[in-house]
């Protein structure tokens, strides 16, 4: 007999029937399931386009209150391959967030690691631990685990961001905590350089204060200016000859944790990526998920077969082992961030680059 039979046994229908009854369950009837030959996610590849979320956004910010409760007007991007949940992939949550003029998001402090990115706008401060830090366009920001955090917009415009969380993680393996903080923020002030990057942010330099290593990066903000100047060297070196790029036409960069060289939260890892005109990458597949942003320009990305072209805030979600690749005729930057660190920790990562374009 193999698990595939139709078997009108009345001992084994009674066998099955007492599995259940004990709350047991035979790998035989679903190794497939279990153990798949490839990964096979349940999430689907899925592009939102940055005209429709950002109009919701904008209604959303007419009609629901920020505040204590709510806490954040975040619109959640829910994979239609989850069933339904706010979940982006498996292990990560993106969202886009939008405050009004002269709101303030309470402060908070939760268990899961969390970033924003900036796609455009200015004008909104996010506190964490304290440290008020400005907010503008390019700018990718962190808020690692457990710190108090808050953002007040000090303009006559609203400004929207898009977050990311490892809140599926965290959900599905039971560590989540939550805590309330202010009614407001600690700090309502609005320097132009928070004072965690007046004391972390210079390249290659490094306090002999904090020696130790630190499990998320202790800078609180990377700013745009520092992102673009390194892609454009990177492309300018590619011009004059030299090996900078990862392919030609592409440059890219990770953020990282200068304390340690790694990754800049434990959870979740960020790069950024531009692709002059007339470049592409090659198809790839990887274990584990990634969610793009694009920043700037056009592209056109080919998910599981299927092109979509896609522009300025438009989000896109690769899930686990499905393959990708990305072209564009006029140029294209696209902020990128993903599950790799938990993947490479617990040893599953696995790449596969096609060498075709």
């Amino acid at each position: 007999m193999t698990a595939t039979d139709d078997t009108t046994d009345p001992e084994l229908r009674q066998l099955y029937a007492d599995f259940e009854s004990e709350n047991l369950n035979p790998l035989w009837t679903q190794l497939g399931d279990l153990m798949p030959m490839a990964p096979a996610s349940r999430a689907v590849p899925f592009v939102w386009k940055w005209s429709t979320l950002y109009p919701l956004a904008q209604r959303a910010g007419d009609l629901v209150p920020v505040g204590r409760g709510g806490e954040r007007r975040a619109i959640a991007l829910a994979n239609p391959g989850l069933g339904g949940v706010p979940y982006v992939t498996p292990t990560l949550w993106a969202a886009i967030q939008y405050l009004g003029p002269k709101e303030t998001a309470p402060e908070h402090r939760h268990a899961q690691n969390a970033f924003r990115f900036v796609v455009e706008g200015e004008g909104v401060w996010t506190v964490v631990n304290g440290d008020p830090v400005a907010m503008r366009r390019g700018d990718f920001l962190l808020t690692p685990g457990w710190n108090f955090h808050g953002h007040h917009n000090e303009t006559d415009q609203p400004m929207a961001w898009i977050d990311g969380l490892d809140i599926p993680f965290v959900h599905y393996t039971d560590t989540g905590f939550f805590e309330f903080g202010s009614d407001g923020v600690t700090d309502e002030g609005t320097p132009d350089i928070s004072r965690s990057e007046r004391l972390w942010a210079h390249p290659g330099l490094r306090p002999l204060v904090g020696l130790d290593r630190q499990t998320s990066s202790p800078i609180a903000c990377y700013r745009w200016e520092h992102t673009d100047r390194a892609l454009t060297e990177q492309l300018a070196l590619e011009d004059e000859g030299h090996a900078a790029t990862p392919e030609p036409g592409h440059a890219a960069i990770r953020y990282t944790n200068p304390t340690t060289g790694g990754d800049v939260m434990p959870t979740i890892r960020a790069e950024f990526h531009r692709l002059r005109a007339g470049a592409h990458t090659r198809p790839r597949r990887d274990v584990g998920s990634t969610v793009f942003q694009v920043f700037e320009g056009q592209g056109r990305f080919l998910l599981g077969g299927t092109e979509h072209l896609v522009g300025k805030g438009d989000m896109i979600v690769v899930p686990s082992w499905v393959e990708w690749s990305l072209s564009t005729d006029e140029g294209v930057d696209l902020f990128a961030f993903s599950d790799a660190p938990i993947v490479e920790r617990l040893h599953f990562n696995r790449t596969h680059v096609s060498e075709g374009a």
